[in-house]
């Protein structure tokens, strides 16, 4: 039966979301096309500690966490409604959280890039208005190309669980602990799935790098 507020205990206004259990009150925060005031607030209550955990986990430096947090919460409440499974809302939401730290990450290092309009200073001291060029040579395209048209393929016919673990790992640069909470498994099922991922790559790649 699906959970209503006509189904719900006869509680006060101001108790009855706090005696919701957390599945509960997700749901109920999906029942509208956007989520009612009183209902997101208890859902921030329950949940906030956990986002600014894991954002000082990854970015215990930056000194805007809060307004990070807030975002992570504005994206909450625009996209609840697309979450499928209410039980697990946890790892969603840190799944929002993590993307959302690598999306700011990947900003902050696209704007620290050297422009290509601005001189640079050589050991001698003098000024060099000409960046070299760290372009390989077309041989070198080549072979490079060739060798991750075959890396693509056999990332993409590796079982989706691997194929999810080892992108987060070795192209988003997670740790083992981040994957467990992006994923919501254990930490000992990421360093598993990692490694079975790697042995089936390097099975399958062997004869193109031999």
């Amino acid at each position: 039966m699906l959970f209503t507020w006509s189904t719900a205990p006869k509680l006060s206004t101001q108790n009855r979301s706090t005696q919701l259990t957390n599945a509960e009150l997700v749901v109920l925060c999906q029942q509208r096309s956007h989520p009612e005031g009183m209902l997101f607030a208890e859902l921030l209550r329950r949940y906030q500690g956990h986002v600014d955990k894991l954002l000082y986990r990854l970015a215990p430096d930056w000194s805007d966490r809060p307004d990070l947090a807030q975002e992570v919460w504005i994206r909450v409440y625009r996209n609840l409604r697309r979450l499928q499974e209410p039980s697990r809302f946890k790892g969603w939401l840190g799944r929002i959280t993590t993307n959302l730290f690598y999306d700011e990450l990947r900003r902050r290092r696209s704007a620290s890039l050297v422009s290509l309009d601005a001189p640079r200073i050589l050991e001698n001291g003098s000024i060099d208005w000409d960046l070299p060029s760290p372009a390989p040579g077309p041989v070198d395209s080549l072979i490079t190309e060739e060798f991750y048209q075959h890396f693509r393929q056999a990332i993409r016919e590796l079982p989706e669980v691997f194929r999810t673990a080892i992108i987060l790992r070795e192209v988003k640069g997670l740790s083992y602990e981040e994957i467990a909470v992006s994923t919501g498994v254990t930490l000992g099922t990421v360093k598993s799935r990692i490694a079975r991922a790697r042995q089936r790559l390097q099975s399958q790649l062997s004869a193109y790098l031999g």
